[in-house]
């Protein structure tokens, strides 16, 4: 699998980014050198190494769910361009 320049302007496009073609190139090398990488590691031979999920010791902190008010609130409502109902208003986006 190898990724095309026309790989990179979909992607590009949706991610709403904008490259010049130098950069596109830049980065269809880059990524197609992560993807031969991922190939390389496919070939590994994991059969005798045993599953792990994570390879240092994590405990999760748990703390009540309770909702707060925010008190800085109004101050951030009062710095934005535009507010409805308590909400930034923002201009769509999405169609």
């Amino acid at each position: 699998m190898s990724v095309t320049v026309e790989d990179v302007k979909t992607v590009a496009t949706l991610a709403r980014l904008e490259f010049s073609a130098a950069e596109e190139e830049r980065l269809t090398g880059e990524l197609n050198r992560i993807l031969e990488y991922m190939e390389k590691l496919s070939e590994l031979d994991t059969e005798h190494v045993e599953p792990t999920s994570h390879v240092v010791p994590i405990n999760n902190a748990f703390r009540d769910d309770a909702a707060i008010q925010f008190p800085f609130r109004d101050d951030l409502l009062a710095s934005a361009p535009q507010q409805q109902d308590g909400y930034f208003k923002v201009p769509r986006i999405i169609e």
